[in-house]
């Protein structure tokens, strides 16, 4: 029997963007189509409601994460948004990788930027809202948070879109202005950057 797996490299996706672009959604659609693999960031922040420790995120005390990082697990690691620290464990990415998956991370630009430092490699792909009167349209439909709240997010959202664009690390960007053709030129340019067009079948299609 032929191993596949040494003979179809594994892939390492980054996707980033914003809150309200539909990047969540995105990825989610992407890993169900493609079969891939979700790599589970590690965070100091407190669990939302109905998070699982394990599932969305691995949950640490500070204590906790600066003893990992110290011990170099990390494939990246950041402070994001005012006091949290978030980091991506390398094992679990290297190993899928070496199994021949699409291993997929859903971070912001401070750490794409480091991954794509230690994994030149890495396929990049940053998601962008058709305007700014759009994305700040869709943090207010959301229904979550009172308007200041809402400003600043719409502050961080269009800091981290020109931090994007001064990184010059991403490959693509797709501006999500219909959400099934975003996932669908999302699975297009991934298949394309595989070179194995006919190793997944892509769902509905």
């Amino acid at each position: 029997m032929t191993d596949v797996s040494k003979k179809t490299p594994g892939l390492l996706l980054v996707v980033s963007g914003p809150s309200g672009t539909g990047k969540t959604t995105i990825v989610n659609a992407l890993g169900k189509r493609l079969d891939g693999v979700f790599s589970v960031s590690a965070t100091t922040r407190p669990p939302s409601v109905g998070e699982v420790d394990g599932r969305e995120y691995r949950f640490l005390s500070r204590e906790e994460f600066a003893e990992i990082a110290a011990r170099g697990v990390f494939l990246e690691h950041a402070r994001v948004y005012g006091d949290h620290y978030y980091g991506t464990p390398q094992e679990p990415v290297l190993r899928h990788l070496a199994e021949g998956r699409l291993v997929i991370l859903d971070i912001d630009v401070q750490g794409a930027v480091k991954v794509k430092q230690a994994m030149p490699d890495a396929f990049m792909i940053f998601i962008l809202p058709p305007s700014d009167q759009e994305l700040l349209r869709r943090l207010r439909d959301r229904g979550r948070e009172d308007e200041a709240s809402i400003q600043r997010r719409f502050a961080e959202a269009t800091g981290e879109i020109a931090r994007a664009t001064d990184s010059g690390v991403y490959d693509a960007r797709i501006v999500n202005e219909d959400l099934q053709q975003a996932i669908n030129e999302a699975c297009r340019l991934v298949q394309e950057r595989r070179g194995r067009w006919g190793r997944w079948g892509v769902a509905g299609q």
